[in-house]
């Protein structure tokens, strides 16, 4: 007697050949460093659930990105998986240079000078040189600048020459290199350094999928570094990182600038005070869903596990809060790049994800969908999600070129999952940064629509990702391999042994 292929079995073959036998909705951005360099880490922090991986050019070498990114492809050809890679640029980080003595202590209310003179000699515990050379032109008489992620914060007495005499308002130890940011922002550096054009020609031979820009502005900061990307032959998506108080200014022109938003919440925070960076993290999430971007939440979500195998509950909650506010992917820094725990790190991130979707029912807008509307795509998109919403589908396919219908159809942060089917392997690779959608290989060939559909549900099938009796709604094009085609939407159930059988063409 034939075996009939239920609910049980689907559940049990998920479990089986699932990196996350749950179809985690929310995606993982790891960072790459020492720690993941050690013999098997790397492949163990993939295989626990990393969906991209990011190269962070403020370290390290060409050579060693290079290495870096080529293991990850060749590991994920061996999982199976598209994972997808990106290159965060350094960015003009304002820093102080160092010390004769590495550390100085401060202490509050005693005189310190930065130095801008390119000359300056070695630092003590009365000044030290300063890597932004133009920064006495950008401060004022009692502004603040704070230094080590604010942990040092200096009141501005004067500005002689290319000297700044401060005032230290808090007491703590100083040492080389330690970041400087002015509380409120307002510095004129722009985004891009000449290592930043020179890392933007090295990311393009990589082939990485993303490049984030560092300190952005505005959108002409994105659309300089798009420019120079394409000029070296690199097709990859931008990432506005927000993280200076200027950016807040222009969030919607630098949303609309990008495909994919960061939180950068580490300098942000220390620009703009750690009161208000709650709020602006909802806007943020908000702003960039709305507007149809993919977004990214970063910078110690998990800290602690830099040195301690399990987070701590105020962690769980913030990584929980992201999810619920519906960011695409959370990152991972120093705990995996440099931590002693990044595979476990991995772990409890995909273990708080997995936990804050079950708990917590989204409800598709389409209020504010319609306000958006601008291509037939996108219209099917929503289309297809009030399908999804309204009569129970299992999934929903987008057989896609470039993976923007399923970028449109994630933005509706529905439960049901998204399956973005692409011939194009730089296509499944964006679609590994979208909440909801999980990248297939499929390639239609010279089949019609129709036949097209029917192939991807018994892919699915075949895969385990489907089983008897679901219902999926599939977006698709009349003209297939064409970019920005999709116009039709089809409701389809898979009948015995994965065959598809017609509920209608919408």
């Amino acid at each position: 007697m034939r075996h009939r292929y239920t609910r049980d079995d689907h559940i049990d073959r998920v479990i089986r050949m699932s990196p996350n036998p749950e179809l985690r909705r929310t995606k993982i951005l790891a960072t790459l460093g020492p720690a993941t360099d050690a013999p098997g880490v790397l492949e163990a922090v993939l295989a626990a659930g990393v969906n991209v991986v990011r190269l962070n050019f403020s370290h390290g070498t060409a050579e060693h990105h290079r290495i870096r990114a080529n293991a990850v492809r060749e590991l994920a050809t061996k999982f199976g998986r598209e994972i997808g890679i990106l290159a965060d640029l350094g960015g003009p980080k304002i820093r102080v240079e160092k010390f004769a003595n590495q550390k100085v202590q401060l202490k509050s209310g005693q005189s310190f000078v930065l130095d801008c003179r390119v000359d300056a000699p070695p630092g003590d515990e009365t000044r030290v040189g300063c890597s932004y050379l133009g920064l006495p032109q950008d401060v004022r008489v009692g502004d603040t600048l704070l230094l080590d992620d604010g942990l040092i914060a200096l009141e501005v007495l004067s500005v002689e020459g290319q000297e700044i005499h401060t005032r230290a308002i808090t007491d703590g130890p100083l040492s080389d290199r330690k970041g400087l940011n002015r509380l409120g922002g307002g510095l004129s550096l722009g985004a891009l350094t000449d290592k930043d054009r020179a890392d933007i020609r090295t990311a393009a031979e990589l082939g990485v999928d993303f490049i984030a820009i560092s300190f952005c502005r505005s959108a002409a900061d994105i659309e300089e570094a798009r420019t120079l990307a394409r000029a070296a032959g690199s097709n990859a998506q931008m990432v506005a990182k927000i993280e200076r108080a200027e950016a807040i200014a222009n969030l919607r022109e630098i949303v609309d600038a990008s495909e994919v938003v960061m939180v950068a919440r580490g300098d942000l925070g220390v620009e703009i005070g750690d009161a208000e960076l709650p709020g602006l993290q909802k806007t943020i999430i908000r702003e960039a869903v709305e507007r149809g971007r993919v977004v990214i939440t970063a910078t110690q979500m998990l800290q602690s596990m830099v040195d301690n195998p399990i987070p701590t509950r105020a962690e769980v909650l913030d990584v929980a809060n992201s999810v619920i506010d519906g960011t695409d992917a959370v990152m991972l820094s120093a705990e995996s790049a440099s931590g002693a725990w990044p595979q476990k790190a991995i772990e409890a991130m995909a273990r708080i994800c997995l936990g804050a979707e079950r708990q917590f029912k989204t409800v598709a807008d389409f209020g504010s969908a319609q306000e958006h509307l601008a291509h037939v795509d996108q219209a099917i998109a929503m289309g297809a999600m009030f399908l999804a919403e309204h009569i129970k589908v299992r999934a929903i396919i987008a057989l896609t070129e470039s993976g923007g219908t399923a970028r449109y159809l994630s933005r509706f942060r529905s439960a049901v999952p998204i399956f973005g089917m692409s011939r194009h392997v730089a296509a499944r690779r964006r679609m590994s940064m979208m909440r909801d959608v999980h990248p297939v290989d499929f390639d239609s060939g010279d089949m019609s629509p129709r036949k097209a559909a029917r192939a991807a549900v018994e892919k699915l099938f075949s895969l385990g990702l489907l089983a008897v009796g679901d219902r999926v709604v599939i977006t698709a094009g009349d003209h297939m391999q064409q970019h920005g085609s999709t116009n039709t939407l089809r409701l389809l159930r898979v009948g015995e042994g994965g065959v598809a059988e017609g509920l209608g063409k919408l």
